[in-house]
């Protein structure tokens, strides 16, 4: 896969273009047997490229002159981009005289490792064919993690609303205990009252019609006086019971409401955690046949290319389960 200029400045000027990771690639591919040992950290640049191009991102290809100094400073390098510049003119890599406002990575690399830029550009890459099949099932693999992230996503949302909708339905279910207690405890007193009146009526009844005429005669009289007048603690009674009722009532059709949510949401809630266990096997085959296909193809591919390739499987794995292979990504807190 060699590059198609008339001439090494061209073929140059093309490389630059290349995303921030063909360019490190190529770079790796070229220099392998000198260089491999600063894969590592050709990876973090890559990676602090993309970060300080907040436009382009991943898919940039150089940077303005700010973010270079951010990047110099970042790794804690004592060139400039001042003094990169007049070296790569004295070795013909930018013409005298020519102005330059943005910075490839490729300059970077040629100024920090001192490369002859001429080989570089001409140093042979390995199949195209096999590069970008490598390249899709990467693709694949990375599609795969987005739709497994997308339906952890999915199933973690599903699982908080199952969560809330149990604790509505066991809310619901404590307001009907509530409201039942309360339903008992007026029917008590309606029992209560009923029972005082009706035993006051039986007792004015059976004194009206025993004992000599005057205690029958004040009997009656309050008997009648009994039966005439408003029993405000019976009355009281009635309505305190029937609102009990009407309470107790809507806090069952709440609890049933709230159970069959909780239940729904729960039948979702194990759809979609079935759903993400699905999409990381998915991933995880994707990852396995990427593997699978970087071993076979290292005798021909070149080893830069390889190593870059293993590496972002490895960084893949991050997103796996660790009971499915993955593992948990070390965070560094500093370059070094």
């Amino acid at each position: 896969m060699a590059l198609t200029g008339a001439n090494d400045k061209e073929k140059l000027e093309q490389l630059c273009a290349r995303t921030y990771k063909e360019q490190a690639v190529w770079f790796l591919n070229s220099f392998w047997g000198d260089l491999s040992e600063e894969a590592e950290k050709l990876w973090q640049f890559v990676h602090k490229c993309a970060e300080l191009n907040e436009e382009k991102k991943a898919e940039g290809s150089d940077l303005d002159e700010f973010q270079a100094h951010r990047f110099l400073e970042n790794f804690k390098e004592s060139m400039t981009v001042q003094a990169m510049r007049e070296k790569l003119r004295s070795t013909g890599a930018i013409q005298a005289g020519q102005v330059v406002k943005r910075v490839p990575l490729t300059h970077l690399l040629i100024f920090k490792y001192n490369i002859d830029w001429k080989y570089l550009v001409n140093a042979v890459q390995g199949s195209k064919e096999e590069i970008e099949k490598a390249q899709r099932m990467l693709d694949e693999v990375h599609n795969a993690f987005v739709q497994a992230n997308a339906r952890a996503t999915e199933a973690a949302e599903a699982v908080r609303e199952a969560a809330a909708r149990e604790a509505d339905a066991r809310s619901r279910e404590e307001e009907l205990k509530a409201a039942k207690a309360e339903l008992e405890q007026a029917l008590n007193e309606l029992k209560a009252q009923e029972d005082a009146y009706n035993h006051k009526t039986e007792d004015l009844k059976k004194r009206s019609e025993e004992g000599g005429v005057v205690q029958r005669n004040k009997a009656k009289n309050e008997l009648a006086q009994h039966l005439g007048e408003d029993p405000l603690p019976l009355r009281k009674a009635k309505i305190t019971q029937e609102a009990a009722v009407k309470k107790a009532d809507r806090a069952a059709v709440a609890a049933n409401e709230a159970a069959q949510q909780a239940a729904e949401a729960r039948v979702k809630g194990e759809e979609a955690q079935a759903a993400a266990e699905a999409a990381v096997d998915e991933a995880r085959a994707r990852v396995a046949e990427a593997e699978d296909y970087v071993e076979k193809a290292k005798k021909s591919m070149p080893a830069g290319g390889v190593w870059w390739l293993e590496k972002e499987l490895h960084e893949a794995k991050a997103f796996l389960p660790t009971s499915k292979g993955g593992y948990i990504k070390r965070k560094i807190t500093a370059q070094q």
